[in-house]
């Protein structure tokens, strides 16, 4: 399973020599094992590095088990690198060269579907789910003291007392408090333990409103959903729900967002559209959150002294006065920086307003 410390070790080498990326889709509803090794080989037709060709063609034939939907692989055989992550969620099959992994589609994957927590909530206790890119990672539970009501005419009503006229138990009005307090306590360490990025609730709207007020405000800042659902569901329907309601909660985010930047663009304060003008602002490490549509590349140029990136072509960098050198994806480039910088990225699928944005755009630092 590919984690985020995964993505930053990749992020972070940088090879002197070619790195080959595979990205290979291998659904086994749209075929079999021996249709995606045909469809391999003809990706790979015309690539110049036969090693490397020979360490993926023998990984697919002896080391993968064809149970995922896809597959991300980097190779540099020269500097003994190798990496392979079988992935649950689907991912256009591609190939790329360059001095280092080509990590645009990973970070649309864990974009789209990376750190979610699923909290199902009752009265007497909780259910809690990690599921990321597109797996179940842990699920751990809660249960408190039993919820019931006293029957009307029964015993006392007085709070925690056993027995009453009728010999039956009677509870605390506070049970179900206590229980929703315990049950927020026990999340928050699950959540911070699997480093989740966003949270989804189920249950009645009483006892999602009564779960939120328990958790700490760090935590409820993450919430991105709720849904009605039953405490017994199986696991394919908790992580259907969750990726349905994530997915449209993610969307409505990302528009909110895109307007930002282009609202900070207009007013030159807070955001940037337009290849040329995002790569000064990455250069510049001003971009806090960079927003680019799915697919996008642009060829650029490289300072080599610097490392700035443009897309025009420029005879000396306007920083440092050196050479530039041209580059197949400059978009590529600005991805690694901004989330080597410490910043995010998003990655926005079919969005026609970026689009005449000029598919790209930030958030600014300042």
């Amino acid at each position: 399973m590919l984690l985020e410390r995964d993505l930053h070790e990749l992020l972070d080498y940088q090879a002197q020599h070619p790195v080959l990326s595979v990205y290979l889709n291998t659904d086994p509803a749209l075929g079999s094992s021996d249709v995606y090794k045909l469809k391999l080989r003809s990706n790979l037709k015309g690539i110049d590095l036969p090693e490397d060709r020979a360490v993926v063609e023998r990984y697919f034939d002896h080391e993968y088990d064809w149970a995922g939907r896809s597959v991300a692989l980097f190779s540099c055989v020269e500097e003994d690198f190798f990496r392979a992550y079988p992935i649950a969620v689907s991912v256009r099959s591609r190939v790329r060269i360059s001095n280092r992994p080509h990590l645009k589609p990973l970070v649309d994957l864990l974009d789209s579907y990376g750190g979610y927590g699923v909290a199902l909530i009752d009265k007497q206790g909780a259910r809690l789910f990690s599921f990321h890119m597109g797996e179940l990672q842990e699920q751990e539970g809660i249960m408190g003291e039993n919820v019931r009501r006293a029957k009307h005419g029964g015993g006392s009503q007085a709070a925690g007392r056993r027995g009453g006229e009728s010999g039956q138990t009677i509870y605390t009005e506070g049970v179900p408090e206590r229980n929703m307090k315990e049950s927020a306590e026990f999340a928050s360490k699950f959540f911070s333990e699997y480093n989740l990025r966003r949270i989804l609730i189920g249950g009645t709207d009483d006892n999602i409103a009564l779960f939120r007020n328990h958790l700490p405000k760090t935590w409820q800042s993450l919430i991105v959903g709720t849904f009605p659902i039953s405490m017994t569901a199986t696991h394919a329907e908790v992580m259907e729900r969750a990726m349905e309601i994530g997915k449209r909660t993610e969307e409505e985010r990302e528009s909110q967002l895109l307007q930002a930047v282009i609202t900070g663009a207009a007013k030159k304060r807070g955001g940037v559209t337009g290849l040329d003008s995002t790569l000064n602002a990455i250069h510049e490490g001003r971009v806090q959150r960079l927003l680019i549509a799915e697919g996008y590349r642009a060829e650029g140029y490289r300072c080599s002294g610097c490392g700035f990136i443009t897309a025009q072509a420029l005879e000396r960098c306007n920083f440092c006065s050196s050479q530039f050198e041209k580059i197949s994806d400059a978009v590529e480039l600005a991805v690694s920086k901004v989330l080597r910088d410490g910043g995010e990225v998003d990655v926005l699928h079919e969005n026609q307003v970026l689009l005449k944005h000029g598919n790209i755009g930030g958030l600014l630092r300042y």
